[in-house]
C-alpha cells in the first residue's frame, strides 16, 4: 500500500488517544508468563506485541516472530529458562540478518543450550530450556539495552537470580532503569551501582494490575507535527510527568525546536510557540535513539540543521536507519552525511514534492516522514508497515486534516 499524503491547512487541533508503550508492553507480557496473577491494562495493540504475546501463550515447536526484534531478544531468554522446553526461534529473512551472538554468549555462560542453526551469531537458533542455577554474568555495555533487559527481566525466576557486569559505556539507560522500575513495581529487589546490576530471585509476587503507559516513541510524530505547524494544539493520552519511557525526552527536545508540552492529568498537550527563533540543533541520542529520524525530518521541514550523535544501534534495527535516512533525505533535496554513529544534516530551505519514500520494512521510516506533508505532498511506500508499533497512525493523521490517499503501484 503506496500512500499519497498532502494537507490544506497546517493550523492542527485534535484529541488522540496513542496506543500503549510497546516496550513496557513487551517486557510485561514476559513477566506476566512468568508470574500468571500479574493483570494487564492499556497494552499495546502493535504487531511485534501481539507476536510476543502468541509466541508466549502458545506451545509450538517453531516459534517466527517475523520483524519483531523485541520479542526475539525477549523470548530467546524466556525459552532459555523454561526448563524442560524446546524451541527453534526463527524470524524473517532481516531477522535472520540482525545478530543476537552476545545475548546468546550471556545466557551460556549462565548455562542455557542454544545453537545456531544457519549462520553462527544470527536466527534461528534452538533453545532447550534448563534449569539455571549460575548467576554471574559479563556483557559489553554498548549493545542494545533489550539484550540486557530479556536477562533481567527472566532473572526472579531463577534460583540464584542475576548479577550483571557491563564492560565499558553503558548504552540506553533508560530502557534498562525502565525494565528495572517494572520489576521493583512488583517488589522484586534489584541493584544498580556502577556497571553491575543485580536482580534477586523471587518465585512468586502478589496479584497486581499493570497498567501501560502510551508509548512515547509514538507520541514523537505529533512532536513533530506541532513544530512543522502553523498553529497547534494536540492534545495526546495517556502519559505521564514521571514516564520510565527514555524517549519522554521529547518534551525537552522539541522545546527547543518550538513546541511547549503542558500535562494535565495523564493528557499532554502539544503546541506551537509562536516567533520561536530556530536555529540549528545538537543532540546526543545515545539514550534515544529510536527517535532519530523523527527529529532529522523535524529539521528538514523546519530548514535548520542538525548534528545527532549516539546513533550506533539503528545499523542493526528493522533496516540500517542511518544508511536508510541519507537515502530518502537525499530524495527530498537534503544535503546529509552519515557515520556509524552519527548523522548530519545542513540547514536547507528546499524541499522537493511528491517524492517516494521508501520505508524499508521499517514502521518508524514511514511516520517518521509523513509529518512533512505539512510542507510539501510526499509518497509513502508499503505504508501498512506502521502496523508494527501503531496500527491507527494513518487514521489518526485523518483527524488532524490529512488527506490519505491509497495510490495503485
Amino acid at each position: 500500500m503506496n500512500l499519497l499524503l498532502q494537507t490544506t491547512h497546517s493550523n492542527l487541533n485534535a484529541q488522540i488517544a496513542v496506543t500503549g508503550s510497546k516496550s513496557e508492553t513487551n517486557r510485561l507480557l514476559l513477566l506476566k508468563a512468568l508470574f500468571p496473577n500479574i493483570t494487564l491494562a492499556n497494552t499495546s495493540n502493535s504487531d511485534d506485541s501481539e507476536v510476543m504475546q502468541m509466541a508466549l501463550s502458545g506451545n509450538e515447536e517453531v516459534v517466527d516472530i517475523h520483524h519483531a526484534g523485541t520479542a526475539m531478544r525477549f523470548l530467546t531468554a524466556y525459552f532459555a529458562v523454561k526448563e524442560g522446553r524446546e524451541v527453534v526461534l526463527t524470524g524473517s529473512s532481516r531477522m535472520q540478518e540482525r545478530p543476537v551472538k552476545i545475548l546468546v554468549e550471556a545466557l551460556r555462560q549462565l548455562g542455557a543450550d542454544i545453537s545456531f542453526l544457519k549462520e553462527e551469531g544470527y536466527p534461528p537458533i534452538k533453545i532447550k530450556g534448563q534449569k539455571i542455577t549460575n548467576s554471574k554474568v559479563t556483557m559489553a555495555a554498548n549493545v542494545s539495552s533489550q539484550y540486557i533487559s530479556a536477562l533481567l527481566l527472566v532473572a526472579p525466576k531463577l534460583e540464584n537470580g542475576i548479577e550483571l557486569t557491563l564492560e565499558g559505556e553503558i548504552t540506553s539507560i533508560p530502557y534498562i532503569k525502565m525494565t528495572l522500575a517494572l520489576l521493583n513495581d512488583l517488589d522484586i529487589k534489584t541493584s544498580f551501582e556502577g556497571n553491575v546490576i543485580k536482580v534477586y530471585p523471587k518465585q512468586e509476587v502478589e496479584s497486581k494490575v499493570m497498567t501501560v503507559e502510551s508509548d512515547w516513541s509514538s507520541a514523537s510524530y505529533f512532536f513533530s507535527l506541532a513544530a512543522l505547524s502553523d498553529e497547534a494544539s494536540i492534545s495526546l493520552t495517556s502519559y505521564k510527568e514521571s514516564s520510565l519511557q527514555g524517549d519522554s525526552a521529547l518534551v525537552s527536545i522539541y522545546k527547543e525546536m518550538g513546541v511547549e508540552t503542558q500535562f494535565n492529568g495523564d493528557t499532554i498537550t502539544l503546541t506551537k510557540t509562536k516567533k520561536f527563533n530556530y536555529q540549528d540543533v545538537t543532540f546526543d541520542l545515545n539514550n534515544t535513539p529510536d527517535i532519530a529520524q523523527t527529529i532529522v525530518v523535524t529539521c528538514l521541514g523546519l530548514g535548520i540543521g542538525c548534528h545527532l550523535t549516539g546513533l550506533h544501534t539503528l545499523k542493526i534495527k528493522e533496516t540500517d536507519r542511518l544508511e536508510a535516512l541519507r537515502i530518502e533525505l537525499s530524495k527530498l533535496g537534503a544535503n546529509i552525511s552519515v557515520t556509524n554513529d552519527s548523522l548530519t544534516l545542513v540547514a536547507s530551505s528546499e524541499i522537493n514534492s511528491n517524492v517516494k519514500i521508501g520505508t524499508y520494512n521499517d514502521h518508524r521510516m514511514a511516520m517518521a516522514f509523513a509529518p512533512l506533508a505539512l510542507k510539501v505532498p510526499i509518497i509513502i511506500e508499503n505504508a501498512d508497515v506502521v502496523s508494527k508499533s501503531y496500527p491507527d497512525f494513518w487514521d489518526d493523521m485523518g483527524k488532524l486534516g490529512y488527506k490519505v490517499s491509497d495510490l495503485v503501484g
